[in-house]
């Protein structure tokens, strides 16, 4: 955090839409132009294994719903509908995730607190700035450290495991999109998941799926459990960053219950700032600001994925 000179480092904070270098004041330090050139991706342990359960979790709910519910199915429109609505919500899922988990979430550069980055921001007598002693950077105003990333993240709001990687400034609208299309899939298993159980128990068990009954109900039974666990746990943490941002409050200030040195947005103006712009179909893309022609010359420079 910072008090008066707060707003020479809002001026370099990227807007959730803008290419990284579009969004750089020109005061920015060579070393944050040179991080937003390669890709983000935290190498933890615990946050990969996570990252894979999840990608495993969606392809078992696609394999069940495709294969043992829909193409068995006698309604030959009942099964096209639901799978292409199910397999479009899937790929749009794991779309979110991937951008939740390759995007820099807004990390300060390390060890960015020299005397010669000091004099650079030619500071007035009596201004004060803030030093992280873990990673040796200035913090912004409403910056916390991160203890798996090992890096102070703008607007942090937590570290999240399942995408192995912090919530912060630049990623949290893929994030709130991630949570809102698992919750969605997860309803719609479920509701798939019904209209089965009604069909084999009307017809015959042997008739409805290609599987054999006690494979059949194994399968179904997981797949609710699953559905159900997740639809709970999405359906809560999209709340939860939903009225976060309308409150212009990150779960870590909620927790610290850290009394607001920023001028608070309003609900409306914090929706935009997070998902960008006026309302429109590129809120819920998790493609909107995706270049591949940059992904493409970032490794044809041939440098090391960015981790931390």
């Amino acid at each position: 955090t910072m008090q008066s000179s707060g707003h020479r480092f809002r001026d370099v904070e990227h807007h959730p839409l803008l290419a990284d270098n579009e969004s750089y004041d020109s005061s920015s330090s060579s070393s944050e132009a040179d991080m937003a050139e390669r890709v983000w991706f935290i190498r933890d342990g615990c946050g990969m294994v996570c990252a894979i359960m999840t990608w495993l979790l969606v392809v078992y709910a696609d394999f069940v719903v495709t294969f043992v519910m829909l193409l068995p199915s006698k309604d030959f429109w009942y099964s096209v509908i639901n799978g292409v609505l199910f397999n479009c919500l899937a790929v749009l899922a794991l779309s979110s995730h991937l951008r939740t988990m390759l995007t820099d979430p807004g990390a300060v550069p390390k060890g960015n607190a020299t005397k010669e980055y000091m004099d650079n921001l030619q500071l007035k007598p009596g201004e004060v700035i803030y030093k992280c002693p873990k990673c040796c950077s200035i913090k912004p105003e409403r910056a916390h450290h991160c203890s798996i990333c090992k890096r102070c993240i703008r607007k942090m709001d937590h570290h999240c495991p399942w995408v192995n990687n912090c919530v912060g400034e630049k990623n949290q609208r893929f994030f709130v999109l991630f949570t809102m299309y698992i919750a969605l899939i997860s309803a719609h298993a479920l509701v798939l998941c019904g209209f089965q159980f009604f069909s084999c128990v009307r017809g015959q068990w042997t008739e409805c799926s290609d599987f054999s009954p006690p494979v059949t109900v194994i399968l179904m039974i997981f797949l609710c459990l699953e559905g159900f666990l997740f639809l709970t746990f999405t359906a809560v943490m999209f709340g939860t960053q939903i009225h976060s941002i309308c409150n212009d409050e990150t779960e870590i200030e909620r927790l610290k219950s850290e009394k607001p040195t920023w001028e608070r947005r309003l609900r409306w103006e914090g929706m935009k700032s997070v998902f960008g712009g006026q309302p429109s179909l590129l809120w819920i893309n998790p493609f909107a600001g995706f270049r591949i022609r940059r992904l493409l010359l970032r490794g044809k420079k041939g440098g090391p994925e960015f981790s931390v």
